[in-house]
């Protein structure tokens, strides 16, 4: 699932795809995507698109908030959550410093293949 939702963000134009593997982490899921769009319009296309194609592959459960002002809208598809943003807006809240912390006990040189990557 990870890779269709970067595919369909790449696809739709998205900005600094980046990909957090919450291996480990967190129960909330197995990773995070975090990417930009240039508008709140794109951003809006973008999360309909994503649901319009995770459907398609029997993905019926995703979950948005923010599509009102869609300057941060949270896609949750289960396995994966999705955080589309306006630039100014992720850089205010930089969720991925947050989500790349090693958790406790590991250094950061043994997650740098399951941690943060950028697409």
């Amino acid at each position: 699932m990870k890779n269709l939702i970067v595919k369909s963000l790449d696809d739709d134009k998205a900005t600094d795809i980046e990909v957090i593997n919450l291996t480990g982490q967190s129960a909330l899921a197995d990773y995070i995507v975090v990417a930009s769009g240039t508008s709140s319009r794109q951003i809006i296309r973008m999360a309909e698109k994503l649901r319009e194609r995770l459907e398609a592959r029997g993905h019926k459960h995703m979950r948005t908030e923010g599509m009102g002002q869609a300057n941060w809208v949270v896609c949750d598809a289960g396995d994966v959550i999705v955080h589309l943003f306006r630039p100014e807006v992720r850089e205010f809240y930089n969720i991925e410093k947050m989500w790349s912390v090693p958790p406790q006990g590991v250094s950061a040189s043994t997650t740098k293949s399951g941690g943060l990557n950028r697409v």
